[in-house]
């Protein structure tokens, strides 16, 4: 028995000695060729990037430079129309609709009317207040040539040229001929268009929720110099959910996002 274990450990020891030593050989980042460098630091790179930009924030939004003559075309939901840029006395939507949502009186009017997809997105945004309990109505929208030059010739008897341009727009000037526009208002202020309108629960929740279904609040407070006219918090512009969201992530006009 103990010739067989000796037998087996001298048989042990001549099989480790013959066997050859595997060994790792760990080479220092200093010792490593200029390309292995390379790409261990294009590799970290990579991996830092990718990781850093899942924590960005949203970007600040740059002015879209669209071309003159897109922003010329009174079909273009993005149309400028302001003091300085007007619409043509012949030109009237051919898609005009009667939006389905409560309007401040009751006769058939063509201020009730919109074009079709604003129209839509309309309905849409005043079926999301009724069911948040926020009580809206629509006061005015889509007004022709003719009937701005009445009003803008009115507004001028009583105050003056210049006070009425401060806040009524001259015929071809204002954005009611483009069908994309609604004043709206509720019953807190009386069904009335007036600036106490924005700091009721009805203003502010449409001044948040509007940039969802398309629409943006167009003459903000504090742009006065930049739109041209004085605060507006009732007046909606639709412009598609898109640049409604950056223009109000902005806090913007509708001047600065195509021009910048």
């Amino acid at each position: 028995m103990k010739k067989k274990l000796v037998f087996i450990i001298l048989l042990l020891l001549l099989v480790s000695k013959s066997s050859p030593t595997s060994s790792i050989t760990f080479i220092p980042i200093d010792n490593l060729s200029k390309e292995d460098n390379n790409k261990i630091k294009d590799d970290n790179l990579k991996e830092k990037n990718k990781e850093s930009s899942s924590k960005q924030p949203l970007e600040e939004i740059r002015p879209i430079a669209k071309k003159q003559t897109e922003l010329n075309n009174p079909l273009n939901k993005l149309v400028l129309v302001n003091k300085k840029q007007g619409l043509s006395a012949e030109f009237t939507p051919e898609d005009l609709v009667v939006p389905d949502i409560p309007f401040a009186f009751a006769e058939d009017h063509p201020k009730k009317q919109m074009r079709a997809v604003a129209a839509q997105a309309l309905e849409r945004l005043f079926a999301r207040a009724k069911a948040e309990q926020v009580e809206l109505v629509g006061v005015s929208g889509y007004r022709s040539f003719k009937r701005q030059q009445e009003i803008f010739s009115h507004n001028a008897r009583l105050k003056g040229v210049e006070a009425a341009n401060q806040y009524s727009a001259k015929a071809g000037h204002s954005e009611h001929q483009t069908g994309l526009a609604m004043d709206v208002s509720s019953p807190t202020v009386n069904y009335e268009l007036v600036e106490e309108f924005g700091e009721t629960k009805e203003g502010r929740w449409l001044s948040k929720m509007a940039p969802e279904y398309g629409f943006i609040i167009r003459y903000p407070k504090g742009k006065e110099e930049i739109t041209g006219y004085q605060y507006e918090p009732w007046h909606l512009r639709y412009v598609g959910v898109k640049h409604a969201k950056r223009i109000a992530y902005n806090q913007s006009t509708l001047e600065d996002y195509l021009y910048g």
